[in-house]
């Protein structure tokens, strides 16, 4: 799997509120939520045409504050492919794999300016930055991990490895052998 695109770059500590601001939940509808992805740290962002595809570079703490699962959901939904940061707060990583959102944390994201071109390799665990020539690695997914975002996130993944019925032939087969 892989993912390349222009990047969005943000700092620090950037919360589930700059992500999603509360007023905007009154809907669970994840394309409503994109037209206010990112609103109270760039007004207009989630409206603009030219997002989708790209990739967010964020430094450490992304994702901080509730545990609301709008914040994935407004990003995926806004178009974009996948997050890089320092690190993420622990639910919203969660949250971004069970939607299928893929993230990749980096000890180092210095080297990254707002457009870049960046590629990230999953299979190798390799961010290319195309604009200044740099490489970055990390540890790529578990085959499960990788499983679940592949498939757009965890219910898909059940659904596809578990479809209705396949338990139930499980019992009878290994009834059969007994």
């Amino acid at each position: 799997m892989n993912k390349r695109g222009r990047i969005f770059v943000f700092g620090d500590n950037v919360n589930t509120d700059e992500i999603i601001p509360a007023r905007y939940l009154s809907s669970a509808n994840a394309t409503e939520l994109a037209l206010y992805c990112m609103e109270d740290c760039r007004p207009g962002f989630g409206k603009r045409t030219d997002i989708k595809g790209s990739l967010f570079v964020a430094g450490s703490n992304f994702g901080c504050g509730s545990s609301r699962e709008h914040a994935p959901m407004a990003i995926k939904a806004a178009g974009i492919t996948c997050l890089i940061a320092r690190s993420f707060a622990r639910i919203f990583l969660r949250n971004c794999i069970n939607i299928g959102l893929p993230i990749v944390e980096l000890p180092d994201t210095s080297g990254f300016a707002e457009n870049n071109d960046v590629e990230v390799d999953f299979a190798v665990g390799r961010v290319l930055n195309h604009s200044n020539a740099q490489n970055y690695e990390f540890q790529p997914y578990p085959d499960f991990l990788e499983g679940i975002v592949r498939c757009g996130g965890w219910l898909n993944y059940v659904r596809e490895k578990f479809p209705p019925g396949a338990a139930e032939l499980q019992t009878n087969k290994a009834r059969r052998m007994e």
